[in-house]
Formats: structure tokens, sequence, C-alpha cells
């Protein structure tokens, strides 16, 4: 049986340095992660790949998910958030 852990890190409102240490530490002992965000969030998880790719070779980025999820308001009312799903490995992995 094949082990394919998957880890997930979800963006939202801390600094960018943040999710880039969160998976950097991730990384070191698992094949692959998913960073995922919707709305505002998803220029900082671009962002987070970004660095993760330009700062080292180590990382490549696979099939990148775009889509949207139907949400209720606080005023009851239905709006479509866009969202993103980036999943990085290891290099040759």
């Amino acid at each position: 049986m094949l082990d394919n852990k998957t880890d997930t890190i979800f963006i939202g409102k801390k600094p960018l340095m943040s999710y880039v240490t969160s998976a950097i530490i991730q990384l070191a002992t698992l094949d692959k992660i998913t960073i995922k965000a919707r709305g505002h969030s998803i220029g900082l998880a671009v962002d987070v790949t970004q660095v993760l790719l330009k700062k080292t070779d180590a990382f490549e980025v696979g099939c990148v998910n775009i889509n949207s999820e139907s949400l209720e308001s606080q005023d009851g009312r239905n709006r479509d958030v866009s969202t993103i799903e980036i999943p990085i490995s290891k290099r040759g992995k």
C-alpha cells in the first residue's frame, strides 16, 4: 500500500513568511503539500508559492485548481467566492 500523505496550508491573515516557514517545515517531512486560499487571500497564496520557488530549487508546483464556492454572508445572501489550490511537491517526486 502506498503512503501518499498530503498536508494542507490554509492561507489567511498571517504574514507571508509565517506561511513560507510552515510550508518549508512540512515539506521537510512530507513529499507534497497543498496551499489553499479563497477570496482576498488568493494573492497571498500565490506570493507564498513564488517565494518557495524563487528562493529554492527544491520544489515544484503541480496542477493548480481554481474554482468558486457559494457561501452565505452574514446578511443571509449567497455570494460566490473564488478559491485556489496549489499543490507543491519536492522536485523529482
